[in-house]
């Protein structure tokens, strides 16, 4: 996974009105945290950290008011929900070789057997362990074929070196449901005996 290099700055100021004014600067509040040290206040680049978080977990290399370095990566991020701009995130550090547990998204490639069936994402993303700099972006799961009633289950997934299940083996990941029949259909045909019984009388 490769590194998005952002520069950071810390704050002082805090409080709605201090965030608005962020904001309308084109930044995003955040707040970095982890390794037992005392959580820091930074406002980062909104354009260029929007365009970092279109890759899960992606990895951020902090250049903090040209002073430190710091690698991390997001753990929460806040949108607003009508016009979805960034308005706060939050960042856990890391360090290179550290461990750290992250979900991935899980995509589903194939056709599933003939007959409407429909595809169930129970899990949208997988939590797994893996080294901090070496995050895979998501997982790839064939459903080629599965039939109503089939189920994948984390430990059928294939992950990478390095990256071992943060959840039970037997968790469901993705199942497949029966295709739904329309009862209203049925109802319209036995309306329409009904009303032709009542034709012949």
């Amino acid at each position: 996974m490769s590194e998005v290099k952002l520069a950071a700055e810390s704050r002082t100021e805090f409080g709605k009105g201090a965030a608005r004014r962020i904001r309308r600067d084109s930044k995003v509040p955040g707040v970095l945290y982890g390794h037992g040290s005392d959580p820091l206040h930074i406002t980062l680049p909104g354009h260029e950290l929007l365009l970092a978080l279109r890759t899960p977990n992606v990895l951020l290399a902090l250049d903090i008011d040209g002073k430190t370095s710091e690698l991390a990566i997001p753990k929460a991020v806040q949108r607003d929900p009508l016009k979805g701009f960034l308005e706060h995130v939050d960042l856990l550090l890391v360090k290179r070789g550290e461990k750290v547990t992250v979900e991935i998204p899980v995509v589903a490639e194939g056709e599933l057997a003939p007959g409407g069936n429909l595809l169930e994402h129970v899990l949208n993303a997988l939590p797994v362990e893996a080294e901090a700099t070496h995050i895979p972006e998501s997982v790839t799961v064939s459903v080629e074929g599965l039939e109503a009633g089939a189920s994948v289950l984390a430990k059928d997934i294939e992950l990478p070196e390095g990256v071992s299940l943060a959840v039970e083996d037997d968790a469901v990941v993705l199942q497949v449901l029966a295709a739904q029949v329309e009862e209203p259909a049925e109802d319209e045909a036995a309306e329409g005996a009904e009303g032709e019984e009542s034709a012949e009388v």
